[in-house]
């Protein structure tokens, strides 16, 4: 027998030794327990007997988050009242009967049912947590003791968004240390340091460690053992962080004889390396002379988070596979660590609930001879009533007590979720504690033989780990390397392309990934920046040659199979991610953008790249019409976003079939030089593709008119948006501009998700984002709250402002100079307002400034309706969402919009009413995902149709459709819209189309109903996420149809089927000179929907545009049939908001009822800490039908 097979064996022997022991010991342990007679606490008996009702779990944590965490108790009653109807039959009469009174009279009397009603939750789950008040603190403290116990405390207390909150729950910590009755506490990096940047990793831990020196050192003070501080963790990006705060606090020379414990958490599967990093540096310290540590082994407590995370960012679940894979994990390290040599300078704490757990971990102890390096943690007011008889086996019992004051117990809810989650899940041992029994004959109860098949089948996993790997420690799930990617080559697609995802952005907390962020921020100086490519200069006289040049090239380009075009474009995607680094570099250098900030960026790049491959190659997909792509089209990029804006209008035009002049931004000519350098290595021929630069205003001008120059993309101001066509009145231009976006709170909100949102959507990126959340307005009684404005002006004055080179900074410079419209935003206070945070310049370049925060914006105000792209937030004060809703829509702009309410009601509202065109819930309102939420706004946030940037519409804007109707398709027509058919019914009776024409709109009609089914009348979510609903639909469009000399009946006619297809009834107006028979359909049709077309020539109909009289809200959508007078043209130059659609009509749905919807993506939070919101989901379903 070889030594490896007879050590396997004695593993498993082992192994089967201490399971039959365990199961044994269980046995015991709950026999003796029956027998002494120990009761279980009664409110954990009281809150097991609810959470086993089928709506009991959502009954308490709906409770506990809706109703006790809320602040305004008008907002709680109303929970309250939607609550109890879940409240299950297996509360106690008295419970049932209080709350389901309650839930009848809250919104009366909500000042005496609310509290009521609070109080009665609280007692029932208020044996999980203590009271932190001195005295009751010392009375509970006193009780607990009573039973044998030791107590860990963890003092919880408000979301630490600011420097302020962290350093007063520092401070709590260290006058809870200094009790007499408190020997042990625990405390996380995240509640005692609020700036925490993986990204800046050395930074942080160097902050980090700063922040509780002290603490650590005046507890090193006190006699030994008695003032013990545990280092707990909540989130993987935590670990590293975690560890390396822990190292460099005990590697100091004043805590060289302090013994402290950190947490690693047994369901990540780098929990073993973990902890065999830790002993190396334990024994080193133990040899070295000084005290050992202690290593708290818990399961974890965040999965569903985690999965979160992993589901949001495209990123591998962290934690192991399963549950049954974690309980291996636990079990594996215990196995590894429990030897004499190796705990020599380790102290274990065994953590957990599961009895079969403790037993093992037990057992292998006193088999190893390590027992008095093993000390049994277990949770306060959990397996209480078997705590007794452990004890007498394994020693005193350390308890993990979490403490909050009354007025603060809404901070506990996260924890109080977690723990209501496990007494609940079917999966987690506390799920039967209650029925967990032997009979005298040591038969197990169902749950028993459930628990102890579970336990046996982790053991038996472990066994199969051990032999097949050893004691070599699992890798971490996550292995994105941001440097090694670097020599990735290209994909060959000539094949075909593969189905699209989404790019991953950079993990940060990784450390390959951090080494990476390094290597890009000590790149980007002005040296190197100077050694990268630059945009050729154009001169004025050089514009016609360049043009006929591309135009030329560009035919040939479209000549190619999409295909051939679609895969150009995804190696073109590789590149760029293999690139990324020095992309990130390139924007650092160039205008001052954070690696935070540019990474996401260049993930949206390279989506972008992605997604409008599969668009070119569904343009040839579309039925009744035929696209002819542009020539040529110009990108005029912005410089806020260098990176991924400029990909996406070039690529979408590449991917179309165009020919493109792409001239960047004044400030980031290298940024997009960096991005087409990428596309020319992929295959795109510099004929087709040019970067220039003019190099003086009348080259550009000459350009921007240029009649060879098919279309213009442009992202910036409204505008310039008028300018270009003052320039060439019948500029055909697409452009996103200007937003001037808010984000609601309501009464009902989550305050500290709430608060964090604002801020980051507010500061990012020094607020120089288009959909940056300029207003918060905040309704009822959110505005007066103390604790609210408290919280955001902590998180505002707390944020780290600095240049790219600073890792750790959230705040990045202006790229340019402030604007007169920033400028004064910055400096001058309008009427009524007050500073919160008064905004600072922070050095001599004029583009570092800190955040501000102005108080009482008034409606109508300057702030609140002007775009000032800056990092200045306004804060309104509604009476009623109602009120909110109608100070967010009445900003001229309609880009993004978000609200923060628990309340799906409320949230429907808005969605209903709300004019934005990306609307986000319970979240921040920036960062649109390429597919998931599709970019572009309403109102004046848009120039032409429309369609979204990463949207399934597009790339089609990006040509020319033509009709291509064939009758052959369809012999019946299927329509199932009344309208539709009474309109045909219509033109077949008064012969307003002949024979073949006739059948062509039974085609038209017949391909609209489909697509009306298939796209424009259904709301999709394409992504498939468990955590956020990310939805996209069509919303009815107000549409002015215009029929002037050279428009035919038939198409009138088709118009008017498919407004009618898509619910839209337009309003009419027709030329005098309008072709008759045209005229006659016209009339006739609009006589079938009650609508009265206006007879106006040309020069009346320019003035009503030109003044606004045909004004729906802000701006109007024309669909014109026939020429378009240069002077119609002229007279609306300087209204980009009025959108002159002359598109030929074609017989195609999946092309004409694109002029008669306007596009949503409605982005929205589906779970509480992780766990899934039925309250959401269910309005999720409602808005996708």
């Amino acid at each position: 027998m070889s030594d490896t097979t007879s050590t396997e064996q004695n593993v498993q022997q082992e192994l089967n030794r201490l399971a039959d022991g365990a199961v044994q010991k269980v046995t015991t342990w709950l026999q003796k327990t029956q027998a002494s007679g120990i009761k279980p606490h009664a409110s954990a008996k009281r809150l097991s007997q609810v959470l086993a009702h089928p709506t009991g779990l959502d009954f308490t944590v709906g409770f506990v988050d809706r109703v006790i965490r809320t602040e305004d108790t008008k907002a709680a009653a109303k929970a309250l009242n939607e609550l109890g109807e879940l409240a299950p039959d297996t509360l106690d009469k008295l419970d049932r009967a209080q709350i389901q009174a309650g839930s009848a009279a809250g919104r009366m009397m909500p000042n005496v049912v609310v509290p009521t009603a609070r109080n009665r939750m609280r007692s029932m789950v208020g044996h999980m947590v203590v009271d932190a008040r001195d005295k009751q603190f010392g009375k509970a403290v006193k009780q607990i003791k009573k039973q044998g116990n030791r107590l860990n405390i963890n003092l919880l207390g408000e979301a630490v968004l600011g420097e302020d909150e962290a350093d007063k729950h520092l401070e709590d910590t260290v006058r809870l240390l200094r009790r007499e009755d408190v020997d042990y506490v625990s405390i996380k990096a995240s509640s005692i340091a609020s700036q925490i940047s993986m990204w800046g990793y050395e930074e942080t831990v160097d902050y980090v460690a700063k922040r509780v020196t002290a603490l650590y050192t005046e507890a090193a003070k006190a006699p030994v053992g008695t003032k013990f501080i545990n280092l707990d963790m909540e989130e993987y990006q935590d670990l590293r962080l975690t560890i390396a705060v822990f190292k460099r606090l005990l590697s100091l020379p004043e805590l060289k004889n302090y013994e402290a414990g950190i947490v690693i958490q047994a369901y990540l599967p780098d929990a073993l390396a973990a902890v065999q990093e830790l002993t190396e540096f334990a024994n080193a310290r133990v040899d070295d002379g000084g005290a050992g540590i202690k290593i708290r082994l818990v399961k974890g407590a965040n999965l569903a988070m985690e999965r979160v995370h992993a589901d949001i960012h495209d990123w591998p679940v962290v934690t192991c596979e399963s549950k049954e894979a974690t309980d291996a994990n636990y079990k594996r390290v215990l196995h590894w660590l429990l030897t004499t040599e190796r705990m020599r300078g380790v102290r274990l704490g065994v953590a957990g609930q599961n009895l079969f757990d403790i037993a093992f971990a037990h057992l292998m102890g006193v088999e190893r001879g390590v027992t008095d390096r093993l000390e049994f943690e277990m949770l306060q007011g959990m397996a209480a009533e078997q705590q007794q008889t452990i004890r007498e086996d394994v020693g005193e019992l350390l308890l993990y007590v979490p403490a909050v004051r009354p007025e603060e117990f809404d901070v506990a809810v996260s924890y109080l979720v977690r723990r209501l989650e496990e007494n609940a899940a079917s999966e987690n041992f506390m799920s039967g504690i209650f029925e967990l029994s032997v009979d005298s004959n040591g038969q197990g109860s169902e749950i028993f033989r459930r628990e102890e098949a579970r336990f046996r089948s982790s053991v038996s996993t472990l066994a199969q780990i051990i032999a097949t790997d050893g004691e070599t420690p699992p890798a971490a799930n996550h292995q994105q390397d941001r440097l090694a990617e670097e020599s990735n080559e290209p994909g060959d697609y000539s094949a075909g392309i593969p189905e699209f995802r989404n790019e991953p952005d950079t993990n940060p907390s990784l450390e390959a990934n951090q080494r990476w962020a390094e290597e890009v921020v000590a790149r980007a100086t002005p040296e190197w920046l100077a050694q990268q490519s630059l945009p050729e200069k154009v001169a004025a006289e050089e514009v016609d040659a360049l043009v006929e040049k591309a135009r030329a090239a560009g035919e040939e380009w479209a000549a190619r199979p999409a295909a051939e075009r679609a895969a150009i474009l995804y190696r073109a995607a590789d590149i760029m991610a293999a690139r990324r680094g020095h992309l990130a570099s390139v924007a650092a250098a160039e205008v001052g953008k954070a690696v935070a900030q540019s990474d996401p960026e260049i993930s949206e790049a390279i989506d972008f790249l992605r997604y409008y491959a599969h668009s070119a190659l569904a343009l040839e997909e579309v039925e009744h019409a035929e696209f002819t792509p542009d020539k040529l089209v110009m990108i005029t990029p912005p410089w806020n976003f260098p990176l991924a804006i400029p990909t996406g209008g070039t690529a979408a035009a590449l991917a179309a079939g165009a020919a493109v002049i792409h001239k960047p931004s004044n400030p980031t000519p290298h940024c997009s030089m960096a991005l087409l350098e990428c596309l020319w290595d992929a295959g795109v021929p510099r004929e087709v593709l040019h970067g220039i630069y003019p190099d003086e205003r009348d080259a550009g001008k000459k350009l921007i008119s240029h009649q060879g120059v098919d279309r213009i993309i442009l992202t910036g101001a409204s505008e310039t948006a008028a300018l270009f066509r003052s320039w060439k009145p019948e500029l055909n231009i697409n452009a996103e501009t200007s937003g001037k976006d808010a984000l609601v709170i309501t009464p009902s909100a989550d305050r500290d998700l709430a608060v964090a949102d604002l801020v980051y959507s507010a500061f990012g990126h020094a607020g120089q984002k288009c959909s940056a959340a300029s207003l918060g307005i905040l309704v009822g009684s959110v505005y007066s709250s103390e604790r609210f404005r408290r919280q955001l002006v902590d998180a505002a004055k707390s944020l780290v402002v600095d240049w790219p080179q600073n890792l750790s900074a959230t705040v990045g410079p202006l790229t340019e100079l402030p604007s007169d419209k920033l400028k004064r935003a910055l400096t001058t206070l309008e009427p009524g307002e007050e500073w919160l945070v008064e905004p600072k310049q922070l050095d001599d370049t004029g583009r570092l400034w800190s955040p501000g925060i102005k108080a009482g914006v008034k409606p109508g105000s300057f702030f609140h309706l002007t775009e000032v792209f800056g990092p200045v937030l306004g804060l309104m004060e509604a009476k009623d969402l109602e009120t909110a809703i109608e100070y967010q829509n009445q900003t001229e702009f309609g880009l993004t919009g978000g609200i923060h309410s628990l309340e799906t009601e409320e949230v429907a509202q808005w969605l209903e009413n709300v004019e934005v065109g990306n609307a986000y819930v319970n979240r921040g309102i920036t960062g649109a995902i390429v597919q998931r939420q599709p970019f572009g706004g309403w109102k004046a946030s848009s120039v032409g149709l429309g369609s979204k940037a990463g949207g399934p519409n597009y790339v089609m804007l990006f040509g020319t459709w033509n009709d291509a109707v064939d009758p052959t398709k369809v012999v019946e027509p299927e329509v199932n819209n009344q309208i539709v058919e009474d309109l045909l019914h219509t033109v077949e009776v008064e012969s307003l189309a002949g024979p073949e024409a006739f059948e062509a709109l039974k085609v038209a009609a017949t391909d609209d109903t489909h697509w009306w089914a298939q796209e424009f009348g259904v709301a999709k979510d394409p992504t498939g996420l468990t955590s956020e609903a990310n939805i996209f639909r069509y919303r009815k469009e107000e549409v002015l149809l215009r029929l002037a000399p050279g428009a035919r009946s038939k198409e009138v006619i088709r118009v008017l089927l498919a407004a009618a297809a898509a619910e839209v009834n337009p309003v009419i107006s027709y030329h005098p000179d309008a072709d008759d028979r045209a005229v006659k359909s016209l009339k006739t049709l609009a006589k079938r929907r009650s609508v009265k077309p206006v007879k106006e020539d040309d020069e009346e109909f320019a003035e009503k545009l030109a003044s606004g009289e045909y004004d729906a809200g802000v701006g109007i959508r024309v669909r014109h049939l026939g020429e378009i007078s240069p002077e119609l043209r002229e007279k609306v130059a300087h209204r980009p908001e009025v959108a002159l659609l002359d598109d030929p009509v074609t017989h195609s749905g999946r092309v004409e009822l694109r002029h008669w919807v306007k596009e949503q993506s409605v982005s929205m939070t589906l779970h509480r800490f992780g766990n899934a919101s039925k309250h959401f989901h269910r309005l999720a379903d409602q808005l996708k039908g």
